[in-house]
């Protein structure tokens, strides 16, 4: 009768074991693959990041624009920027921006292009951390002149809000989150290109706001990660075994 029921608790151990092992095996492999592609990922973004600016693509290529193949293309053009209420978004540092670690909001911007479409421009970093309008107002005063501005930067597609990313606050009008086709719908700049340009040229005299060059920061723990999954799916087998052996033991004692 022990017997009987001490066979199937084994086998039912057994299959537990190696049920959990897979699982953490997986979960390894997944990480591996994982770091494969960000490698790609960082390569690609670092050759894009580093190629001379090309002219901004038109109005009729915008729509076959995708974050995938264009996120961070160096662009150049003219625009002017208009007389209509910018936005703050907030930063609690840049993964991009090695000089603006620390908090501060992005300025966006509507800008016109000579054909009279609107890209959205972030045009730099404001240390501003109490998220204060008037800061903002006076950082960006400056560019709304009427002229039109020799500009280059990078592409750049909207975020999508977390679940934990807080509301914008309209009377402030602060984001805390990069999407700048709902900001554009929240102002009324009217209809805007699908991407924003994260400025790098030119910089007020004073850097306020302050654009500047991305570089690629991202965080690359896969193969820790990986081997922790590998560890605990060894560990789960070796715990298997020592309690398999001490369970056939305690059998053989007298």
């Amino acid at each position: 009768m022990n017997e009987a029921a001490r066979k199937p608790g084994v086998a039912g151990f057994m299959l537990f074991t190696l049920l959990l092992t897979a699982v953490f095996v997986a979960l390894g492999v997944w990480q591996l693959q994982r770091r494969t592609a960000k490698h790609e990922l960082i390569a690609a973004l670092t050759e894009r990041l580093a190629a001379a600016p090309v002219a901004l693509p038109s109005p009729a290529q915008w729509a076959a624009l995708t974050p995938a193949r264009d996120e961070f293309r160096r662009v150049s053009f003219t625009a002017t920027y208009a007389a209509l209420p910018d936005a703050m978004v907030y930063s609690s540092g840049s993964a991009v921006r090695k000089d603006a670690s620390t908090p501060g909001t992005w300025a966006f911007l509507p800008a016109r292009l000579p054909g009279g479409e609107i890209v959205v421009i972030d045009a730099g970093f404001v240390e501003n951390t109490m998220q204060d309008r008037s800061v903002e107002d006076r950082a960006v005063k400056k560019f709304v002149t009427g002229a039109p501005v020799a500009l280059s930067g990078y592409l750049r597609f909207p975020e999508a809000p977390g679940w934990l990313t807080p509301a914008a606050n309209r009377d402030k009008r602060l984001w805390f989150v990069r999407d700048h086709l709902a900001i554009a719908r929240a102002l009324g700049w009217g209809t805007v290109a699908p991407f924003y340009v994260d400025l790098e040229q030119p910089a007020p005299e004073n850097g306020i706001p302050r654009p500047g060059p991305l570089d690629v920061h991202l965080k690359d723990d896969h193969l820790q990660y990986a081997i922790t999954w590998f560890a605990l799916a060894g560990a789960v087998l070796i715990a298997f075994l020592v309690w398999l052996r001490g369970r056939r033991q305690g059998r053989l004692d007298p």
